[in-house]
């Protein structure tokens, strides 16, 4: 008997990102059938889905090292609680279900033996006595051992470690791993959710359950009304999923000016060197001060301390929205820029307050699940970096190509990175392009990507010099690719 899941659980049962499922549907290769998917048509796309493959087993594994052992534990597996809470669903829907079974067998041997006791009072009727061997086949096949499906058996474990959440009216879904509560599950699923200090004070992030369990993670001193409760209102800083499955009903934001502008005083966590004219300025939020903001956004920086003066400037965060509180800055050397000036000077030591003013900028991931192209110059790796963690949060595209132009003696300083995401992700690649010309470099990566995508129907981000962007989006337009699959940042 086949078995219904749901994209997301289908990409974790057979270890592919969902992009890659959504691509299949795409082309036609699987099915869905109301947003679910069928386990005999993953097996059929996936013949060779092992437990194993998927990494389950090694996120359940028994680790030697105690301590090392107790964060696996912390951060894969929820409380004992929640896991007791999701046990006993499973069993309560296993109880029932052997009840219907047994009254199901009870009527099936009680029409059996009227069927008998028919077949003794008119023996000369052949017609009784075939009826009768026919349900004896049949119930002889129905108690008969089966073998088990396999991505039955995954999705019965995944729904005790893991937990499904369906937001309404968006149809958007997330997963709660570990001890996360919904707020910090949906935001690393890249979901534009609404919150503002992430510790039950302001009640921004308030929704409604409208199926399934939820259970109190910490304290919260936030006033929910009678009538509030009675509907089903919970805080998401606060709450994580009971149930298995989850249903919440929450308004998102649709695009930048969904997320109001706010004004925090940060302070400086470190700043380090990634190459010789390239700083990596780290800002941390108040726990009750955190920054909402969109990936590719940019913020104001302001400061006004004794000696330095006072100044602002603008520049993208690098960092993913899903770590709202650490603010990460690539700050290239620049004599015309106060802070970069003062940075490089030494002037800005960790503690020191700095007010951050924003978000601002559209450049953002539009909705869709076509294959991305980022092209970035320089620092304009910046933004390109947010989005692209973003976009893995999201699960969403079924390929991501990154084009970094460094047209300076620092290169590529954040190469490592690139590395790391093509190594541990199949649907990641990256070229790395030098040339001191950023008109000739944007030509140059333009050539590259004629080469491999322009005959993919993709969304491109664009982000450096105006030079840079502008050729290289006019390099795209005459290709073909629409304008409005093309998103810019000019730094």
């Amino acid at each position: 008997m086949t078995h219904q899941v749901s994209v997301w659980r289908a990409a974790q049962l057979v270890g592919v990102a969902r992009g890659v499922l959504q691509q299949h549907v795409r082309e036609g290769q699987l099915e869905l059938n109301d947003g679910m998917v069928s386990t005999d048509a993953l097996l059929r796309l996936y013949p060779g889905a092992q437990l194993e493959e998927s990494g389950l087993l090694e996120r359940v594994a028994v680790i030697r090292d105690e301590a090392f052992g107790r964060r696996v534990r912390e951060r894969l597996l929820p409380s004992q609680e929640v896991l007791a809470q999701r046990v006993f669903a499973q069993s309560q829907e296993l109880a029932d279900l052997r009840k219907h079974l047994q009254r199901y067998h009870g009527l099936v041997i009680a029409l059996q033996k009227s069927i008998r006791e028919q077949a003794t009072q008119h023996p000369g009727e052949g017609a009784w006595q075939a009826l009768e061997r026919q349900v004896t086949q049949g119930l002889a096949q129905a108690l008969a051992t089966e073998s088990v499906d396999l991505l039955e058996v995954m999705d019965d474990m995944l729904k005790v470690m893991t937990a499904q959440v369906t937001v309404r009216p968006s149809g958007h879904q997330f997963l709660v791993e570990g001890h996360a509560n919904l707020l910090q599950s949906g935001l690393h699923a890249g979901l534009k959710l609404n919150y503002g200090c992430g510790n039950g004070s302001c009640g921004m992030c308030k929704v409604r359950v409208i199926a399934g369990d939820v259970v109190q993670t910490q304290h919260f001193d936030y006033p929910l009304s009678e009538a509030e409760r009675a509907q089903g209102y919970t805080l998401m800083c606060c709450h994580t999923a009971a149930s298995s499955e989850l249903t919440l009903e929450m308004l998102e934001a649709t695009g930048p000016r969904d997320i109001p502008e706010q004004q925090i005083v940060a302070q400086v966590r470190a700043v380090t060197v990634l190459a010789p004219d390239t700083r990596l300025l780290h800002l941390q939020t108040p726990r009750s001060r955190r920054l909402r903001f969109l990936a590719g956004q940019s913020v104001r920086l302001g400061w006004a301390r004794a000696g330095l003066g006072e100044g602002h400037g603008s520049y993208p965060v690098a960092s993913c929205p899903c770590d709202d509180r650490n603010l990460l800055f690539f700050i290239a050397r620049d004599e015309s820029d106060a802070l970069a000036r003062h940075l490089f000077a030494g002037d800005v030591v960790p503690g020191a307050p700095v007010t951050v003013l924003g978000p601002t900028g559209e450049f953002v991931l539009a909705e869709g699940n076509r294959p991305l192209v980022f092209a970035a110059c320089d620092t304009g790796f910046a933004p390109i970096k947010s989005l692209i963690e973003h976009a893995l949060s999201l699960d969403a595209a079924p390929t991501l190509s990154l084009f970094w132009l460094a047209t300076g003696s620092d290169g590529h300083f954040m190469a490592n990175q690139c590395r790391a995401w093509s190594q541990a992700l199949d649907q990641f690649e990256y070229e790395l392009v030098s040339h001191a010309d950023t008109q000739l470099g944007a030509w140059q990566i333009a050539r590259a990507m004629r080469a491999d995508l322009f005959d993919i129907d993709c969304d491109f981000y664009l982000a450096g010099p105006a030079g840079f962007v502008d050729t290289l989006h006019d390099e795209l337009r005459a290709a073909g690719v629409p304008a409005g699959q093309i998103a810019r940042q000019e730094l």
